[in-house]
């Protein structure tokens, strides 16, 4: 087993999604919870949708930097767009995930992006967790 380097620790209360919040045990993440208008919720917070995405895109985006620097790459400027869509079986009652991660890069040319995107996905470890469980589209652009 691996060494343990950190350990993140939150809670969700009340009615989770619907109204609750969500807080770290340092009390450093405080948020409310709503459904989202787009699903006939109030609205007025996140969602643990949003919450996934930002971790996702957070923890890639480092994942791709390792990857550079590993390949001695150095781009100039990048962002990871993460989208991860909600989906709801209706005949099987059950929702299930999907993403797509887009590589913004500036600085170098589409073979290396594209090569950052496919190495960052192998080692990131949100990838690695959802790996044949969440169906996963990439690609890069660069500016």
């Amino acid at each position: 087993m691996a060494e343990i380097t950190y350990t993140a620790v939150a809670t969700s209360t009340a009615e989770g999604r619907n109204g609750g919040r969500a807080t770290s045990d340092d009390g450093v993440l405080d948020l409310t919870l709503a459904v989202p208008a787009a699903l006939g919720g109030a609205g007025g917070g996140t969602n643990p949708e949003q919450l996934f995405a930002a971790g996702w895109a957070s923890c890639f985006i480092g994942a791709v930097r390792r990857v550079a620097g590993e390949k001695k790459v150095r781009p100039t400027d990048l962002a990871v767009v993460a989208e991860v869509t909600l989906h709801h079986d209706t005949e099987a009652g059950e929702f299930t995930l999907s993403a797509a991660l887009h590589l913004e890069a500036s600085g170098i040319d589409q073979a290396t992006a594209d090569e950052l995107v496919a190495g960052a996905h192998q080692v990131c470890p949100y990838s690695k967790a959802t790996r044949g469980n969440v169906e996963v589209t990439l690609d890069a652009t660069v500016a």
